[in-house]
């Protein structure tokens, strides 16, 4: 098997995410990974706790699959479609990491110091986790949906809360890049 050194192109990428989005929008299916969420806490009885898990999640299984196919696929592009690990990233990118504390930056796609077995067994490492995963939780829960929601169907339908809801993402991840990541490390 021929190993695809490089990702597929705009051209590409664009009209296929815009092919399952028609075909969501022509059956009136909903995209969202976070919806899973709820779909999996009610599978598990949750709504024995809790009204708002208490409905049928199999009508919403077809994205319990997409989600599984997303695992799948990403599991394939990984170990079959990445010809190494090393990333091209701007020297002046490598020398900002450089200066908080990223001493390999580009050499692999998740930097040791996030993702390391021992930067997520220390207690920073782990109060980052539950922290980010309590916030992106409530922002998720709060804005109705999660990026990938907002960013790819409500935008498509037009939606004015998905657009704001985009723009709060980017403030968000522009706030965390330039002063909380450097705090961090």
């Amino acid at each position: 098997m021929d190993v695809i050194s490089q990702p597929w192109p705009w051209y590409v990428g664009g009209p296929l995410i815009t092919l399952v989005m028609f075909f969501l929008y022509y059956f009136g299916k909903k995209f969202g990974i976070s919806s899973n969420l709820e779909s999996i806490c009610a599978m598990g009885g949750a709504g024995k706790i809790h009204e708002h898990f208490n409905f049928d999640w199999k009508k919403s299984s077809w994205n319990l699959m997409f989600v599984l196919g997303t695992i799948i696929g990403g599991f394939i592009a990984f170990k079959f479609m990445t010809p190494d690990q090393a990333i091209v990233l701007n020297p002046q990118t490598v020398s900002d990491l450089s200066e908080i504390g990223f001493e390999n930056a580009g050499v692999q796609y998740l930097p040791e110091e996030i993702f390391g077995l021992d930067a997520l067994l220390s207690i920073k490492g782990g109060a980052t986790l539950i922290i980010g995963g309590l916030l992106v939780g409530f922002g998720a829960r709060y804005a109705g949906g999660c990026t990938s929601g907002h960013a790819i169907t409500g935008l498509s339908n037009l939606e004015l809360p998905s657009l704001l809801a985009v723009i709060g993402f980017f403030i968000g991840g522009l706030i965390m890049t330039w002063l909380i990541l450097p705090l961090l490390f």
